[in-house]
């Protein structure tokens, strides 16, 4: 077995994500914590050229960070860096319900459907927890009245869902067969039939597009503060965004930057009201308003961001350190194009009231189905309904 080697931090949900894909290959890794021994993350840096982590070595070839890992997964060279060979067929396990994602709506839909003794099988992902796991606090869920992280409220889910006999996977699906009953269902380690599929895989961080932004990735660009705002301490930071995900990571960076500017497209915020208040009584948090990012600006790393006024048409480049990125998700669908149907932004249509799709026994639940809410606690109550749907 390969010699595997990682740079990690106390709180990174991408360390995590990086060492349940090694752990789910049986592989041993060693590992440095960055905010535990002096002089590491300078070492890492030095290693590596980079600042975020988790950054990986195999068999001391550096092979990056969390998602250049899944994407040797996805392409299938992983293995062969990791010396396990050449994939033997899988047997094929039955279950009885199947659910594709994790989050608030699979592990509710997992909840109702193991007391209903449907012995549900999770293939969680390996972004095991969806969005909330890149959370800092949540304050709007019933019944943490002093507020819950996003990881841990995710933690006391999968806790929940187990303990009523669901089999959590931290595999994501790669291959699906509706055309007939039972339905096919493969990920990288597992091949699955079922009598019927719940799907809730949530959505992902849209980007600006930029081919800047593409080149600094990892390199003071990010979709997560909670994972590496502490990295640029001290330093003024942009949060691109108007929503309430924008105004959550203005204000948690403010633990580190100088100053956080908020780029929004428009004049006024998307975000609710309180959120929206709560930033705007923050003296470090600098609104730029009615402006968009044409350009963030650095040749190893960030340095600044150009952005246009696109009332005036008036330009002005703000230097920072770090850019995030907050500007709304795309609908994990991909995997279903062709066979589910989906409205023009990619979100899965379900019949009216229900978590119906357009397959017979394929329902849908959460983000992934939801345009308009998204909201943690409705993400729930459509898993809930998906759940009896399928029974």
């Amino acid at each position: 077995m390969a010699d595997v080697f990682l740079y990690s931090q106390t709180i990174c949900s991408y360390c995590d994500r990086a060492k349940e894909l090694l752990r789910s290959k049986g592989v041993e890794y060693r590992e440095v914590n960055c905010d535990e021994v002096e002089g590491a993350r300078e070492e890492m840096m030095e290693r590596s050229g980079q600042r975020t982590v988790p950054q990986i070595w195999i068999d001391g070839v550096h092979v990056g960070g969390c998602d250049d890992l899944f994407a040797l997964e996805q392409v299938g060279k992983l293995d062969e860096m990791l010396g396990r060979g050449g994939k033997p067929e899988l047997p094929t396990e039955h279950a009885k319900v199947l659910i594709i994602g994790s989050g608030p709506a699979g592990y509710t839909a997992a909840i109702y459907a193991a007391r209903a003794e449907l012995e549900p099988v999770m293939l969680a992902g390996m972004a095991f927890g969806g969005q909330l796991m890149l959370t800092t606090d949540v304050e709007n869920y019933p019944g943490f009245p002093e507020g819950v992280t996003g990881p841990e409220m995710m933690e006391l889910f999968q806790k929940q869902a187990e303990r009523f006999g669901t089999r959590v996977i931290n595999e994501d699906a790669t291959e699906v067969d509706f055309s007939e009953r039972p339905f096919k269902v493969k990920s990288s380690g597992h091949s699955f039939s079922a009598d019927a599929v719940i799907i809730a895989t949530g959505a992902s961080a849209r980007w600006l597009g930029l081919d800047s932004e593409e080149r600094l990735m990892n390199r003071g660009v990010s979709a997560c503060a909670t994972c590496d705002g502490a990295l640029f301490r001290g330093k003024a930071m942009a949060v691109v965004g108007g929503g309430d995900t924008a105004m959550e990571e203005a204000l948690f960076l403010t633990r580190f930057a100088s100053t956080v500017h908020l780029v929004h497209r428009r004049e006024e915020l998307r975000a609710s009201k309180i959120m929206g208040d709560r930033a705007k009584k923050n003296a470090k948090i600098d609104f730029v308003l009615d402006s968009v990012v044409e350009e963030i600006v650095g040749a190893e790393e960030v340095e600044g961001v150009n952005v246009k006024n696109v009332k005036d048409g008036s330009t002005q480049r703000i230097d920072v350190g770090a850019v995030f990125v907050a500007i709304g998700h795309k609908p994990n669908t991909d995997l279903f194009q062709g066979i589910i149907d989906t409205n023009d932004a990619g979100y899965i249509v379900c019949k009216s009231g229900s978590t119906y799709t357009n397959v017979e026994g394929v329902f849908a639940c959460g983000d992934v189905m939801d345009p308009i809410y998204r909201q943690a606690v409705t993400a729930a109550g459509t898993g809930c309904m998906a759940a009896l749907d399928a029974e």
